[in-house]
């Protein structure tokens, strides 16, 4: 057999074997569609390594979280693993044959419906009474179907005078509140400090809000305490080395209000500032909600603590909510107590998501 036809065919078998070995060799991870690891639930506590679906993507945490839903924007905690096969939680695809949202009917987590004012699909991240899914974003989370819904977060809500926050989500925030801490007294104690939650975007407005509202959410327990609860503290915020003393009496300047204003040069700096006389009425933190609400802003526009700026720079100028923290109460910082600290940072994850905005960087200190 000449040379080259004996060549010729030890290339065709070559060629034959080689394809009944590609047709052998099985489909790769990177040629087959990544399955969808569990759906995101926006209540659990996810570690450094976890990984969940969620919006067709797996996403894998670079540390701990909670409240803070996969986005490759926010504290930068996901990281985006690419598209999954399948439907994952909190917005999949799937048939939209889903019933429409009833005001009052108990939801639990997962549960799709549509939102008859918009046409738009939501599924619920958590139990709830029949929250409204464009106001109470924390509870719902857009979910886009096949043949049309959603997928796009509804435009934000505004409440009385401009705030970014409404009265419907305020309540949503807390639903347990004492009704001394009143919305319409936040909106008017706003009027002494007119920069609170009005400088810069949207966004940056919102963030302020969050980071403001966590933080007296965590001071009274969700907004259910008025006066400081350890009665046997009340004797020791009586400075007796100012030169204006302790007048409405020594036990008089306990923690009061929505960031407990306490000690006698506190009360009176706060009451020089809003124009009440705090000093000899110290009382009016614990009666009148307006003022109440008034001296929380005074803090939150004025006092440093520990951060050398205020919590509304720190808002406005990107220094993040951990800068907030260390400006209110900074020996919970740099290990201090890092389950308050943590308690603050869940509370603005999870006002934030109510708001419809990220949470941005450095939320610890």
């Amino acid at each position: 057999m000449p040379r080259k036809r004996l060549m010729a065919m030890v290339v065709a078998i070559g060629v034959t074997v080689a394809a009944a070995i590609t047709a052998l060799v099985p489909i790769t991870a990177s040629e087959a569609a990544t399955a969808c690891a569990a759906a995101y639930n926006n209540s659990s506590v996810y570690t450094g390594g976890a990984v969940v679906s969620y919006n067709g993507h797996n996403w894998t945490a670079k540390w701990w979280t909670q409240y803070e839903a996969p986005s490759t924007g926010g504290s930068g905690v996901w990281s985006d693993g690419g598209a999954c096969g399948g439907t994952s939680g909190g917005g999949g695809t799937g048939n939209c044959n889903y019933p429409n949202w009833a005001a009052g009917q108990n939801y639990a987590t997962g549960a799709i419906v549509r939102y008859p004012n918009n046409g738009q699909y939501y599924q619920a991240t958590h139990d709830n009474p029949g929250y409204d899914p464009t106001i109470s974003t924390w509870f719902w989370s857009p979910f886009s179907c096949t043949g049309g819904g959603g997928g796009t977060t509804p435009p934000p809500t505004t409440g009385s005078g401009g705030f970014v926050v409404s009265e419907a989500q305020f309540n949503s925030m807390f639903p347990g509140r004492n009704s001394f801490y009143t919305y319409q007294g936040l909106v008017t104690a706003m009027s002494k400090y007119p920069a609170f939650a009005t400088t810069g975007s949207d966004t940056v407005k919102r963030q302020e809000a969050a980071a403001f509202l966590a933080n007296v959410g965590h001071e009274t327990g969700g907004l259910v305490y008025i006066d400081e609860i350890n009665t046997a503290n009340y004797p020791h915020y009586c400075d007796t080395s100012q030169p204006y003393g302790c007048p409405a009496g020594q036990s008089a300047y306990h923690g009061r209000g929505p960031i407990q204003l306490s000690w006698n040069f506190n009360y009176y700096a706060a009451g020089n500032a809003l124009g009440v006389d705090l000093l000899d009425n110290p009382n009016l933190v614990s009666t009148d909600a307006a003022i109440s609400w008034e001296t929380g802003l005074w803090y939150w526009m004025t006092g440093t603590g520990n951060a050398g700026t205020t919590s509304h720079n720190a808002m406005v100028n990107g220094q993040g909510f951990g800068t907030t923290i260390r400006a209110i109460n900074s020996i919970e910082c740099n290990g201090g107590n890092t389950a308050e600290m943590q308690d603050r940072v869940n509370l603005y994850n999870r006002f934030v998501g109510v708001l419809g905005v990220s949470a941005g960087s450095n939320l610890t200190c």
